[in-house]
C-alpha cells in the first residue's frame, strides 16, 4: 500500500519561499514517477512538476520554471518541491503523487494512482 504524506504547506507574502515534502512508503520506488500537482479554489487540479526516482529526470510547467525546484532523496523516500519567488497565483493545495513508469517516456504527466492528502500553500499579495 503506497502513502504519500506531504508536509510544510503555509502561508507566504509573495516572493518568498517554502519547501514542501513528500515522504513515500509502502513500496521500493526504483522504477515510479513523482510529481506534484496543485488545485486553486475554484479551478481543476493541474500538473506542476515530475521527477523519475531513479534517474532523477525532471519536467515542469511553464508557469513554474526558474522558481521551482522538484528533488528526491532516495535514503529518505522523500520528495522535494522547492518553491522560490511565490506568487498569488500559486496559490492552492499541492499534493503529492505517484505512478509506476511502464517503459522510458519521458516526462510522465498523466495517470498518477497514488495521492496525498495535500497541504495548503496560500501566497498574500
Amino acid at each position: 500500500q503506497v502513502q504519500l504524506v506531504e508536509s510544510g504547506g503555509g502561508l507566504v507574502q509573495a516572493g518568498g519561499s517554502l519547501r514542501l515534502s513528500c515522504a513515500a512508503s509502502g513500496r521500493t520506488f526504483s522504477s515510479y514517477a513523482m510529481a506534484w500537482f496543485r488545485q486553486a479554489p475554484g479551478k481543476e487540479r493541474e500538473f506542476v512538476a515530475t521527477i523519475s526516482w531513479s534517474g532523477g529526470n525532471v519536467y515542469y510547467t511553464d508557469s513554474v520554471k526558474g522558481r521551482f525546484t522538484i528533488s528526491r532523496d532516495t535514503a529518505k523516500n522523500t520528495v522535494y518541491l522547492q518553491m522560490n519567488s511565490l506568487k498569488p497565483e500559486d496559490t492552492g493545495v499541492y499534493y503529492c503523487a505517484a505512478k509506476y513508469m511502464y517503459g522510458s517516456m519521458w516526462p510522465q504527466l498523466y495517470g498518477y494512482g497514488y495521492w496525498g492528502q495535500g497541504t495548503q500553500v496560500t501566497v498574500s499579495s
